[in-house]
């Protein structure tokens, strides 16, 4: 478990006690770093090393203090020497380092004075020993939460989906539209790319030939392409004799991208110059990763939303790939690369490991995933081949043509997609992606290496991947990781046929409940394909499955049948897309793997600011709400629906539901004209507020006729026609329950009408709030059932219901509308756990007193304004903040420094409370074999 700031801090005051008058350069400065590592709970020996040799610029050798690869190094001086010159030395050396060793940080100190230099954010900060415990979450990289970069999508790739985009929209607008403008599209941005990265021969050749031999009214241009087309779709053996030399010298492109004759459009002067400056544009700059984005960019808005699309940038792909599969293979190349003996059969063992690797993405769309992915193995490869002829040239063997080294191919990956057209993208994608990296290997060894015509393919299957055997593409003991990016969408967004296609996957593959996302079934349908196998599984998936009643539904299944575990997880963060106009929405990354294969040490990146940056950390097991679930007997633990409160507190209910088809809820002017002709009524209208009006301080009110007597009822037709038109609604529109309660059209079918003062909770709170506010309202007002209402609540609940504590259960276990909270009864409010031993929660009551308080002190003012986090009163945020900390006090006595610290308490407070002592006894911990147990 690592250690909270304030134990570190705690520590790090310790450590200024015992070094307060260290002075001498020798001798005692490798006990002083030794110490001062174990301040943040790191073993220096298991991170740095001590006088670490390093090659100056200009061949000059020197030594490294202290040296963390890729993440540190140190300069020690003595107390009284120029700090400054000493942090000029390390630059002296560090550039000559190999650029995954070059260091992030510097730190420079004398024993009493330290200096820490942040190289990529250009900044820094000095300050003395005894400042040390002030500035201990500045050496957050000590404590495994180091910012963990992924590297963006160059924005060179945006601007060739967007020229493209409006190569699309001109040909569209002249009447050329559907599968034909899609393909030529393709066949366009192919022919841009192979023009400006060699693959047509002399740079230039395919602008050249537009430019130069079509009239610039653009006339004869569509023939011309045509012509192009069935060039590049035929062998030279088989081409027509005396073509132009342009069209005669371009190579044979084999696969489907130019067989099949189609449209061709016609052109203005005005396309033609457009079709140019989408081909003038230098595609060799581009990554193929962005074919599924061109893909995105032309579809019509509605079609990307019905098939949950959400193409992605390479940064978020990256996410993916990286704990997956591609940094243990780093790390694992590394480990060879140190070896003294064998070094050269270990390197070749690995390289053909990576060319036995596969990989299978069961919703490849245009293969996004698959590209990169691709990538990475084969500059992973080059890694390697550039190991290899170094070590035959120190051994003096004969250096083999590097070319023929490389054994990775595009025909390791795998892939399922609904759509045909978006296979052949991703076909195409994976060739141009061969193509790079040959040129890449060619560059490096100066060896021309082409793959062209291709011999080889991806495995690309087009079809539905929730109908299609998935062992027919890929038998399961052959598949090394399963990945991708499946459709999103919850089940309400889904159509009836998605549904009921979607339901019998989920129930054949053992998921309960019935309103699970359409997501789930491809993590089920993974579980099953690699059932009592090895398994390697990461999916996007929308954060709701790690929230709500989905994870009670879903997660089990998961856990117990498919036995999986997870590896790795990234908790919410916003997933972007290269493409105009795309989606954002909130997701998780899961990385899942069977449990005899589960690592020791599982990562988890975390989302905690608004620039999105992840910091990773590790964990002994990763709970399904995706915390650290270390303090769990049970780290599958689920939090399940209950009827009454575990906390003691007093019941809830949902507030009045008419079901009156709005016949019964009045306006300010209908309540008006209403009483204007019949005064009578007034005894029979009460406000009624529901979320909306409890948040923004508007009014409604409902008419409730089962008030009236049956003399005063026939006296005031006005009323007694709502009465009749709600009794028709019920019978027309609202189904079976409308069909009863049509009966008696004067009974609510949910009637709460308190006759105390009583707290309401809104069923939906923006997610941007600090706390849902939460209130109490008297008669006459009756709460809708858009708000949760307690009776006989006292302060004491409305403290402990507003608290920190609180709104960290609902967020991380209650469900979503959208993004924003959705309070249950059931779930949230029900299951909450109270601190232990019966605490005397009446110490709380001032606390609660004081939020009200401040609350008041701002008449007119709307909970909604007040609770906006951006113009909250100092006084309320002050408020809560005490309660807050007298709430936490509860629970423990050190404070919690983070949400995170809450809701792992809090889950095991939970597990301890609601799980009978006879279930408990003889439990043993989930954990990895081989491994001891925590006492």
């Amino acid at each position: 478990m690592r250690l909270s700031w304030n134990e570190i801090r705690v520590q790090a005051a310790q450590f200024v006690r015992t070094w307060q008058d260290a002075s001498r350069q020798s001798g005692e400065k490798q006990r002083f770093y030794n110490d001062f590592f174990e301040v943040f709970g790191v073993t220096r020996r298991s991170v740095a090393r001590y006088e670490e040799h390093a090659q100056r610029l200009h061949n000059r050798a020197d030594y490294v203090y202290l040296f963390c690869p890729g993440v540190l190094v140190v300069e020690q001086k003595s107390s009284g020497r120029d700090i400054k010159k000493t942090y000029a030395r390390p630059g002296v050396y560090f550039d000559a380092l190999p650029e995954r060793e070059q260091p992030r940080y510097i730190l420079v100190s004398d024993f009493q004075s330290f200096e820490l230099h942040d190289l990529d954010e250009s900044s820094g900060i000095a300050f003395k020993l005894e400042e040390l415990p002030n500035h201990v979450e500045k050496f957050d990289f000590f404590v495994g939460l180091e910012p963990h970069t992924f590297p963006d999508q160059d924005r060179v790739n945006i601007e060739a989906v967007e020229l493209v985009g409006v190569l699309h929209d001109a040909l569209a607008d002249s009447g050329y539209m559907g599968d034909d403008l899609m393909w030529f599209l393709l066949r366009i941005v192919f022919c841009a790319y192979a023009d400006h990265a060699g693959v047509f021969g002399r740079h230039g050749e395919f602008v050249d030939y537009i430019e130069t031999q079509a009239n610039s009214d653009g006339s004869v241009l569509g023939g011309m392409l045509t012509q192009l087309f069935e060039v590049l779709n035929k062998p030279e053996s088989e081409r027509m004799r005396f073509l132009p030399e342009a069209l005669a010298r371009l190579p044979h492109i084999e696969g489907d991208l130019f067989r099949e004759m189609r449209r061709i459009p016609a052109f203005t002067s005005a396309m033609r110059r457009q079709l140019l400056e989408a081909c003038r544009f230098d595609w060799s700059k581009i990554s193929p990763a962005i074919f599924g984005s061109l893909f995105l960019s032309v579809m019509d808005v509605r079609e990307r939303r019905a098939q949950g699309a959400h193409y992605t940038t390479e940064q978020n792909i990256l996410k993916v790939i990286e704990p997956l599969f591609l940094d243990d293979l780093k790390a694992e190349l590394q480990q060879v690369k140190l070896l003294r003996r064998g070094r050269m059969q270990k390197l070749r063992a690995f390289q053909q490991k990576l060319a036995r690797l596969t990989f299978f993405d069961p919703a490849c769309g245009c293969g996004n995933f698959l590209i990169i992915a691709y990538r990475e193995l084969r500059l992973l490869e080059i890694e390697v081949i550039r190991e290899l002829m170094a070590a035959m040239g120190r051994a003096g063997q004969q250096r083999l043509d590097a070319t023929q080294l490389s054994v990775v191919n595009v025909d390791q990956f795998y892939g399922i997609e609904i759509g045909e057209f978006a296979v052949r993208i991703a076909e195409t994608a994976l060739w141009m992606m061969d193509h790079i990296l040959n040129n890449q290997l060619s560059l490096e060894f100066g060896e021309t290496y082409v793959r062209i015509p291709l011999a080889k393919s991806p495995h690309l299957v087009c079809g539905d991947a929730l109908e299609i055997d998935w062992s027919e593409v890929l038998g399961p003991a052959d598949c090394s990781f399963v990945l991708g990016n499946p459709p999103f969408g919850g089940f309400v967004q889904r159509c009836a046929s998605k549904q009921d296609r979607t339901g019998d996957v989920l129930a054949q593959l053992g998921a309960t409940g019935g309103r699970l996302d359409y997501v789930t079934a491809w993590f089920l349908k993974a579980g099953e394909y690699f059932r009592d196998r090895s398994a390697r599984i990461a999916f996007v998936a929308t954060n709701s499955i790690t929230q709500g009643e989905q994870v009670s539904q879903f997660w089990p299944a998961l856990f117990e049948r498919y036995g999986l575990e997870i590896a790795f997880a990234h908790r919410t963060f916003a997933w972007g897309s290269d493409a105009r106009g795309a989606a954002h929405v909130h997701v998780v990354i899961l990385g899942l793997t069977d449990r005899k294969s589960t690592p020791a040490k599982r990562r988890l990146f975390l989302y905690e600011n608004a620039k999105q940056e992840v910091e990773e950390t590790e964990a002994d097991s990763i709970s399904p709400y995706l915390v650290d679930a270390g303090r769990l007997r049970d780290s599958h633990l689920v939090v399940e629906r209950r009827r009454s409160p575990l906390s003691g507190f007093p019941g809830i209910c949902v507030g009045t539901k008419p079901v009156d088809g709005g016949y019964y809820i009045l306006d300010r002017d209908e309540r008006a004209e209403l009483l204007e002709r019949e005064p009578g009524a007034a005894k029979l209208i009460h406000p009624f507020l529901g979320g909306r009006e409890h948040l923004n301080g508007s009014k409604r009110w409902i008419l409730v006729p089962s008030e009236g007597s049956a003399s005063e009822l026939r006296s005031m037709p006005d009323v007694m026609r709502r009465v009749e038109a709600v009794r028709g609604y019920r019978a027309r529109e609202a189904g079976n329950l409308g069909q009863s309660l049509s009966k008696n059209p004067m009974q609510f079918h949910v009637t709460v009408i308190p006759d105390g003062e009583y707290l309401v909770i809104p069923e939906v709170s923006s997610e941007r709030r600090m706390y849902v506010p939460i209130g109490y309202l008297k008669p006459p007002v009756i709460p809708s059932n858009q708000l949760l209402v307690v009776e006989n609540a006292g302060l004491r609940h409305f403290a402990m219901l507003t608290s920190a504590m609180h709104m960290a259960w609902l967020r991380h276990v209650g469900g979503r509308l959208k993004s924003d909270f959705r309070y249950s009864s059931g779930l949230v409010y029900n299951t909450f756990p109270v601190p232990r031993g019966s605490p005397d929660l009446s110490r709380l009551e001032p606390y609660a007193q004081a939020v009200l308080d401040a609350r008041a002190a701002h008449p007119g003012e709307s909970l909604a304004a007040l609770y906006d986090p951006n113009v909250m009163p100092e006084g309320l945020r002050r408020a809560h903040a005490n309660l807050d900390r007298a709430v936490d006090r509860l629970y423990r006595r050190s404070a919690f420094t983070s949400e995170l610290e809450r809701v792992e308490h809090l889950l095991a407070l939970y597990e301890e409370v609601s799980t009978p002592l006879s279930a408990s006894v003889g439990r043993k911990r989930r954990r990895q074999p081989g491994t001891a147990s925590k006492s």
